[in-house]
């Protein structure tokens, strides 16, 4: 979870011009982030996506570390579990938050990705200023 945030607070950081990644394309890079999951959008369409993901996993975190005083979202919280729906619900809870981990670990990558090719962005325009300078 510290990585996911970290890399989105990077890319919040040092992408200072979205507009940059309009038209871009993610490339396969060696961190596995595919060039096209979910179709064919650009970087800027991917950052967009990216920023408006975060406020939702961190209300998606605090829901889980601070549970309203409401009870839960099912109602039952008064009904009794039998013997055998413990071990289902392990498993459940098991799959679910593997899940979660191997959804954080794309967008982790994915942001990381997205900064990377920001600042190859940004290098190819300092050198062609420095080419037209000289």
């Amino acid at each position: 979870m510290e990585q996911y945030f970290s890399a989105t607070q990077k890319m919040e950081q040092e992408v200072m011009f979205p507009s940059l990644l309009r038209g871009v394309f993610p490339q396969q890079d060696q961190d596995g982030a595919a060039a096209h999951e979910g179709g064919p959008t650009d970087l800027y369409e991917r950052y967009q996506l990216l920023k408006a993901i975060k406020p939702v996993v961190e209300r998606g975190l605090a829901s889980v570390t601070d549970p309203s005083p409401g009870g839960d979202a099912d109602g039952d919280a008064d009904a009794a579990p039998d013997g055998g729906a413990d071990a289902s619900l392990e498993e459940r809870l098991s799959h679910h938050v593997n899940g979660l981990q191997q959804v954080l670990t794309d967008l982790t990558k994915n942001t990381k990705a997205l900064t990377r090719r920001y600042s190859q962005i940004l290098e190819q325009i300092n050198l062609s200023d420095d080419q037209s300078s000289s």
